[in-house]
């Protein structure tokens, strides 16, 4: 496969939605008969219980499309690592949907997988533009990596939230990649790749939805993601690997944060991000998750624009963030009246 072409690349992209769609699907009927189920608790944004885990899908399809990829010589070399990092990620995730890890065991094996994922980064050590020694480049990126996974887990509590955001970040990867060229060593299929599975999950993941990704999906895509805009930040592009995914990283830090001042306990479930007030009493989660596309699209432009202008790609993205949080939390007031 020629990855820089337009033909290869839209095959890539049907083939890898329909295996998702379908596969979702199938997946979801299975949940359904083994009873593995997401009971509604009082910090649940659902109040029927829902199929959890059908991730096992979306993350077996985008796996399968990767190592197809990189056994073709048609995405960057450590892309099979990649895949059994987030493979083992997944088995990890599977076990603690059924059964609850220990918070600590997931959290070592995490660092752990993020320290052998950070080895085969081709520049790393220059995440951080120079900014940091080597050695606290690569701690600091280590950090990063393991945080990003997690709040893709701690992200993923309403309808369709995780599905929009990563295909919006694959849309502005993808973007990135053709306008500046990152996409010529099989970078732009694998992005390609990661927004068709997204997809391919989002009519059973809209609201309201017939089955969530669970740990086993959320957990894997965050590291995949993670990597990919680790990649980008390596070439020299750290603005727009730091605009896609600023929704996220924004409500999740600001949100751990406000917690640890309230000395709350952080690894416990709770419902105060700003995407689950902003909810309200209606519990309308189509209208959060299409706040957070519109936003979404418009870090898609800031990530464009820092290309040719960082500092206004960054002031444009700070200020769309800040205007979708202070929606949420306008949001979960008004609704509340």
């Amino acid at each position: 496969m020629s990855a820089g072409h337009p033909a290869p690349l839209l095959l890539l992209a049907l083939l890898v939605f329909l295996a998702s769609c379908a596969g979702s699907w199938l997946v979801m009927r299975w949940l359904k008969r083994r009873l593995i189920l997401d009971h509604p608790v009082e910090r649940s944004s659902h109040a029927e219980p829902v199929p959890k885990g059908s991730g096992i899908a979306v993350v077996t399809v985008l796996l399968a499309g990767w190592l197809w990829l990189g056994t073709t010589g048609a995405s960057p070399p450590e892309t099979l690592l990649i895949c059994c990092l987030a493979f083992a990620l997944g088995s990890l995730s599977w076990l603690n949907d059924v059964t609850h890890l220990p918070a600590a065991l997931r959290l070592v094996v995490h660092l752990l997988i993020a320290f052998v994922g950070l080895q085969a980064l081709p520049d790393r050590g220059q995440i951080f533009q120079g900014l940091l020694p080597v050695r606290a480049d690569e701690v600091a990126t280590l950090l990063l990596w393991t945080w990003f996974l997690n709040l893709f887990n701690f992200m993923d509590g309403i309808d369709g939230i995780t599905t929009v955001e990563t295909v919006a970040i694959g849309c502005g990867l993808a973007a990135v990649a053709v306008l500046t060229g990152v996409g010529s060593g099989g970078y732009l299929a694998l992005v390609v790749a990661l927004a068709a599975a997204m997809l391919g999950f989002l009519p059973w993941n809209w609201h309201p939805a017939k089955v969530f990704l669970g740990d086993v999906g959320s957990v894997p895509l965050g590291f995949v993601v993670g990597w990919l805009l680790l990649l980008l930040a390596g070439r020299g592009y750290w603005a727009p690997a730091l605009l896609l995914p600023l929704y996220y990283l924004a409500d999740a830090t600001l949100t751990l944060g406000r917690r640890l001042l309230k000395g709350e306990r952080v690894w416990q479930a709770h419902r105060s991000h700003f995407y689950q007030r902003g909810l309200g009493r209606d519990r309308n989660h189509a209208t959060v998750s299409i706040l957070i596309l519109i936003c979404d699209a418009g870090l898609v432009g800031a990530a464009v624009l820092s290309l040719w202008s960082p500092a206004l790609g960054i002031i444009l993205g700070v200020a769309l963030i800040a205007g979708l949080l202070a929606l949420l939390d306008w949001r979960a007031r008004a609704v509340a009246a």
